[in-house]
C-alpha cells in the first residue's frame, strides 16, 4: 500500500484546512504536505492543531528563495528557518527544497549543506523554468547528475517529481520512462504525483490523474515501491473543497 499525502500552503488556513480535517478523519489520505510561504508563522498553531502527519516544502523562487544564487544567502537561510520551525512543531519527517534558478549547482549543494538540516530533501526540476516574472530560466537539479552531486555534497535525501522529471526529458530529448528510472536510482524518500498535459513540453503542469498522457499505470508498478509516500500536487479547481483531490486519490488507489 501506498502512503498518499495532500499538497497545501500554510496560508489555506480556511475551507482548505476544515475540508482537510474532514478528508483525513474519512481516511481518503495520509499526511499533509505543508508548503511554507514566508511570514506566515502565526497560522503555525492552527497547523499543530490538525492531528496529522506531516512533510514540509521549503517556500521555492515564487516566495524569493534561491540556493543557487550566492547572493542570496541571508535570505535563504531566514526563509528556510521558518520552515524549520514548523517542522520542528508539527515533528514533520521532511522539509524538502528546490535546487534553484541560474547560478551553480555546486553553490546550490553548499547552501543546502550549511542548513545542517538532517531532514532535508532536494526535489528534482524541470531544466527550464515556466515563463513568468520571476528571474531565472534554467533549473537546477534537473539532472541526474546534478542531483547526485548535491545529494553528495550536502548529506541530504531526494524527492522524485514524475511530472519534473517528463519536463526536464522533453527539453534533453530523452525518453522520459528511462529519465524517471534514472532518477529513481537515486533512491527516493517521496514521490510527487500529478498528471503530464503534453509529454513534449518542458513546461510543468499539474492536470489531474488520468486526464492527461502519462503511464500512471507504469509510474505505479515500477517506481513506487510499497509504503511510498507520494503527494498529489495536482490542481484544485475549488477554493471551497478539495472534492477533485479526493477523486485523485481514489483514481490512483483503483488504478490496477
Amino acid at each position: 500500500m501506498h502512503r498518499y499525502g495532500l499538497k497545501l500552503w500554510s496560508a489555506n488556513t480556511g475551507s482548505y484546512l476544515r475540508a482537510a480535517r474532514s478528508l483525513y478523519d474519512e481516511g481518503v489520505f495520509d499526511y499533509v504536505e505543508l508548503y511554507v510561504v514566508p511570514g506566515t508563522l502565526d497560522t503555525l498553531e492552527q497547523w499543530r492543531a490538525f492531528k496529522a502527519p506531516f512533510a514540509i516544502h521549503n517556500a521555492h523562487s515564487a516566495h524569493g528563495f534561491n540556493l543557487a544564487n550566492p547572493g542570496m544567502r541571508s535570505t535563504n537561510r531566514k526563509i528556510y528557518e521558518q520552515s524549520r520551525k514548523f517542522a520542528d512543531a508539527l515533528d514533520a519527517r521532511f522539509i524538502i527544497f528546490h535546487g534553484g534558478l541560474d547560478g551553480r549547482a555546486e553553490e546550490t549543494a553548499e547552501q543546502l549543506s550549511d542548513f545542517k538540516e538532517p531532514r532535508a530533501l532536494i526535489e528534482n526540476k524541470p531544466a527550464v523554468a515556466l515563463p513568468n516574472n520571476i528571474s531565472g530560466a534554467f533549473c537546477r537539479g534537473a539532472t541526474k547528475e546534478e542531483l547526485s552531486m548535491i545529494i553528495k555534497a550536502a548529506n541530504c535525501g531526494f524527492c522524485l517529481d514524475f511530472g519534473h522529471a517528463v519536463c526536464a526529458a522533453a527539453h534533453l530529448k530523452a525518453d522520459p520512462y528511462l529519465y524517471i528510472k534514472g532518477l529513481a536510482g537515486l533512491e527516493p524518500s517521496m514521490f510527487h504525483l500529478s498528471d503530464v498535459k503534453d509529454m513534449d513540453s518542458p513546461y510543468d503542469a499539474h492536470p489531474h490523474l488520468g486526464s492527461g498522457e502519462l503511464d500512471l499505470l507504469r509510474i505505479k508498478r515500477e517506481f513506487l515501491p510499497s509504503g511510498a509516500m507520494v503527494s498529489i500536487e495536482t490542481q484544485k479547481d475549488s477554493k471551497d473543497n478539495l472534492d477533485d483531490f479526493a477523486s485523485d486519490v481514489k483514481w490512483m488507489k483503483n488504478l490496477k
